[in-house]
């Protein structure tokens, strides 16, 4: 059997109304070619490690279209593949004023789709819209992009394959055993990750946006200092740092950009500038600059803002930008909130805030998790410190209500777009998350201006344990709400600045959720696949849970309640 050239992709990454970025890796240097109708564009590969890819960037298209495409390595055509039984791959670029439909999840592991990893992991929620998308199913519609939050592979919780893999290359006894050690394991974690081939045609076909969260580096990535200090003494920790950011930049960030964002990053401009008959190899370089970045926050930035329509998405870093110095300490330094701030502004229909973890989590975790870090920063002394810096790194207490001066800064900045002193007021400030391994909807209790939403859609693959399932809603809902609160109150912590409640949800499925601007409101909701007839590799897409946000009646008085939720299907 021929061994294709092609390693992973095309993957479609940032398109707007003209152009398109294409993503692929390749098995050797190579000139890679897109192809649709008339015309080609090419790129010639960069080496990382050992690793070839290339991000061709198509242009001069036009708006409002859809546009088959191939690609080619070296003048051969190698997508589709001779065998393939999906549909032509195409370019869908944005249509001037159109509203905005985006689908979001997080929390993804790299697992087979077999039976047995159906009983443990559950239904690829991705791959099952996937076959649904592939297969026409009536309903259904093209999403303007698919917007991962987080934790698209785990470096620290290794499947089988992944183990298997590592056992052939080192000793897994010897530190970090299971977990990664280097790019060539992110490399496979990542092909692992993607290779899937209906996945792979999703992902060819629809627009793709990234942002990491925790377990893309490590669990309780920067939850605090005394954190990073113990993983600084480990003799794997640097290795693994530099690996994580440099293997995410080439995998997931570089798509995120715009051509006009490329043209400003200093990694790319190497790459553009690269003049020379061979390959660029760009290990150096880039393994400098994820050290860097990992050193120094402050000196680049992984979030990133685009418009769609009337509507804006602001994709938020709450894991590489944190300030950890307890006497500044915030989930977002002040660099990254004065970006953030510049972008939070009036005059949209909704303002879309996607952040890996919940702004706006269950109240009787957030009080909790607000406690924790006070006593944690020493409100009750040094014996409970140490104490609250244990429970934080064991329990994951490390979410916004952690750091209560970010938490109190953004929801400043949101209550102010709320209240149109920015602007018109939007319908909705929406905030999008992942993380914690449920999905919900909660709604700030508010009277007047823009309607607070936070949407969390967690796991697309990975549920929670049953028991870990009954443990996360006592913690979050009922009784603990109160006593978690008066547990905050005794460490200090003043009150949040606003009050929310739960519209719906908890429910623990696999889902991937869809957001869509309609004339009615933002529309919400979540789909699930369900293995019928005990084929797990053809499972069907179902609708798990929805609900429509409308916009505030003027003058209307009371808190805002979303619509009625769907009926949540079992």
């Amino acid at each position: 059997m021929t061994m294709t050239p092609l390693v992973l992709g095309p993957m479609l990454r940032y398109v707007d109304e003209i152009s398109a970025s294409i993503w692929v890796e390749t098995r050797d240097e190579a000139s890679v070619a897109v192809n649709a109708g008339n015309r080609s564009w090419t790129a010639r590969t960069f080496a990382v490690h050992g690793h070839h890819y290339a991000l061709v960037s198509v242009d001069g298209l036009q708006p409002g279209t859809i546009t088959p495409y191939t690609v080619s390595i070296d003048g051969s055509e190698v997508w589709p593949a001779a065998d393939a039984v999906y549909p032509a791959s195409v370019i869908t670029t944005s249509t001037p004023g159109a509203s905005m439909r985006l689908s979001f999840g997080s929390c993804r592991t790299s697992v087979p789709h077999d039976e047995k990893s159906t009983r443990t992991h559950g239904v690829d929620a991705l791959r099952a819209y996937a076959l649904q998308m592939a297969a026409g199913a009536e309903g259904l519609s093209w999403p303007d992009l698919l917007l991962f939050l987080g934790d698209q592979v785990y470096a620290d919780l290794t499947s089988e394959a992944m183990q298997e893999f590592i056992r052939a290359r080192r000793d897994i006894r010897e530190p970090p055993g299971e977990e990664l050690a280097d790019f060539e394991e992110y490399a496979h974690l990542y092909n692992l990750a993607w290779s899937d081939e209906a996945n792979r045609w999703l992902l060819s076909t629809v627009p793709v946006a990234m942002i990491f969260d925790d377990h893309d580096v490590r669990d309780d990535w920067n939850a605090s200092l005394s954190w990073k200090q113990r993983m600084e003494a480990t003799s794997w920790w640097h290795g693994r740092i530099v690996a994580g950011l440099a293997s995410y930049w080439v995998y997931q960030h570089l798509g995120n950009l715009s051509p006009e964002a490329r043209a400003r990053d200093e990694v790319w401009q190497a790459i553009a500038a690269h003049d020379g008959d061979g390959e660029l190899d760009l290990s150096s370089l880039l393994d400098g600059f994820a050290e860097r970045c990992d050193r120094e926050p402050t000196s680049y930035r992984w979030s990133y803002c685009r418009d769609f329509g009337d509507d804006r998405l602001i994709v938020l870093d709450s894991r590489a930008a944190r300030e950890l110095d307890p006497r500044r300490r915030a989930l977002v330094d002040e660099q990254e909130t004065a970006w953030f701030d510049e972008r939070m502004q009036g005059g949209f229909r909704h303002l879309v805030v996607a952040t890996s973890l919940p702004f706006l989590l269950p109240t009787g975790l957030h009080h909790l998790e607000a406690w924790n870090e006070a006593i944690s920063e020493g409100a009750w002394g040094r014996p409970a410190a140490r104490v609250g810096e244990r429970l934080r790194q064991a329990f994951d207490l490390e979410h916004w209500a952690a750091f209560q001066r970010s938490f109190r800064s953004v929801a400043a900045i949101t209550t102010d777009v709320a209240d149109g002193k920015r602007g018109a007021a939007p319908q909705t400030v929406t905030f999008l998350s992942g993380d914690v391994h449920y999905s919900y909807v909660s709604e700030v209790e508010r009277t007047s201006g823009s309607r607070i939403i936070q949407a969390v859609c967690s796991p697309i693959r990975n549920p929670l344990p049953i028991l870990l399932r009954s443990f996360s809603a006592v913690l979050s809902y009922g009784v603990s709400t109160r006593l978690s609160a008066l547990l905050s109150r005794s460490a200090g912590v003043a009150p949040p600045p606003f009050r929310w409640s739960g519209v719906t949800g908890p429910w623990f499925d696999n889902c991937l959720a869809t957001l869509a601007d309609t004339p009615e409101g933002l529309r919400l909701s979540w789909a699930s696949g369900v293995v019928d007839g005990g084929d797990p590799l053809h499972p069907t897409f179902t609708e798990r849970a929805a609900i429509t946000v409308a916009p505030r009646i003027s003058g209307s008085e009371g808190p805002s309640k979303a619509g009625p939720p769907a009926p949540l299907f079992s």
